[in-house]
């Protein structure tokens, strides 16, 4: 079954929004893979001074990518951590909240109403076409209660997602990421990673992998998947004997705290499907060339898709599907944070482009 079509779908959802501290613009397209598996989510309200936006990227079916666009931001306000100011905490269990949501008979359920096809023979759940969009997003759900049925022990699904995503709140960014999408903030013009690539030959990533009883070959966990950290894929998460941030596969996501000023243009959150085609500082300098000339955000992202497009699926880079959020902040943000001092704007947790990624020991 081949993964690629024979024309490239080049149509675009895209949105654009604004509030008192920002205006952000956003754009999905499939490209040339047969299904589209990407949702994101855009919250620039989430509360009186706080806005969302993440970005999931789906593999093995596109259902737990739209589940997090759906739910994932309200558990993080849910959570009792959250009134009381620690978002990070708050963002860190609303990771661990998905898996443990989509499983049991209200996750079976919640999966297949969300407009995947299901096997009735398998119990699979198989991805379909879906364009999520802000009204989604804001649905607040009522509290997560478990129901009996016949699929009271679905452990939940085969398929996963990564997830990166950004709250702000007043001057504060906070950057939570599982997997390989990625968050890059431009600060006078110059890009610094705030989220680290999960991939399964990262020390830290390939020590756990193996003592959870898990194993790499070809860079790959079991010879499957190319990412150490997913929310979903619940067969690498079966281990009774391990808490969830030491399963094979873990939901932990590594998370980020960048106290913004005035020098901080914009966040550009994105699926491995730009990041494969550009560097961090090459995205940045391309958005800074585009603002000068064009206002409205969303079309900025447009024109990043199309340069990252492959013309055909010989190349492999700029074949897979693509989203990207970019977040423009509003030049009102009071801070005494600065470059002055040559540091990077998490106080030497982030670094250049020249390094790419964030170190764990930076970011405990």
């Amino acid at each position: 079954m081949g993964i690629y079509l024979s024309n490239p779908k080049t149509e675009k959802s895209s949105e654009d929004g604004e509030n008192q501290r920002l205006r952000y613009g956003l754009s999905s397209m499939q490209g040339w893979r047969a299904t589209m598996e990407d949702a994101h989510a855009a919250v620039p309200d989430l509360d009186a001074c706080t806005s969302f936006f993440g970005v999931y990227d789906g593999h093995g079916g596109k259902v737990v990518a739209k589940f997090c666009a759906k739910y994932l931001h309200q558990q993080v306000k849910k959570n009792e951590t959250w009134a009381a100011g620690d978002i990070g905490a708050s963002v860190q269990r609303a990771f661990f909240r998905m898996d443990e949501m989509m499983r049991g008979q209200r996750g079976w359920r919640e999966l297949a109403v969300l407009g995947d096809r299901l096997n009735k023979f398998t119990g699979m759940i198989e991805g379909l076409i879906w364009s999520p969009k802000s009204s989604d997003a804001n649905d607040m759900a009522d509290d997560w209660a478990f129901e009996e049925g016949p699929h009271s022990d679905f452990t939940g699904p085969t398929s996963g997602c990564t997830a990166c995503v950004a709250i702000i709140r007043d001057s504060k960014l906070v950057v939570a990421n599982a997997g390989d999408s990625r968050c890059v903030l431009s600060r006078k013009g110059q890009a610094y990673s705030l989220s680290r690539d999960h991939k399964p030959d990262l020390e830290t990533e390939k020590d756990r992998i193996l003592k959870a009883g898990g194993f790499i070959h070809a860079g790959r966990v079991n010879g499957s998947l190319n990412l150490a950290r997913a929310i979903g894929d619940m067969e690498f998460k079966q281990n009774k004997y391990l808490p969830a941030e030491k399963q094979i596969i873990t939901a932990n996501p590594d998370v980020t705290t960048v106290e913004l000023c005035d020098d901080d243009e914009f966040i550009v959150i994105a699926c491995d499907g730009i990041w494969d085609c550009m560097s961090n500082q090459q995205l940045v300098d391309f958005i800074h060339e585009q603002l000068k000339s064009e206002s409205k955000l969303s079309v900025v992202v447009e024109r990043v898709l199309d340069k990252c497009l492959a013309p055909s699926t010989a190349i492999g880079e700029g074949c897979d599907n693509m989203t990207m959020i970019l977040v423009q902040f509003k030049k009102d943000i009071q801070s005494n944070s600065s470059l002055d001092d040559g540091t990077s704007p998490v106080a030497a947790r982030a670094s250049p482009d020249s390094t790419e990624s964030i170190q764990k020991d930076e970011l405990s």
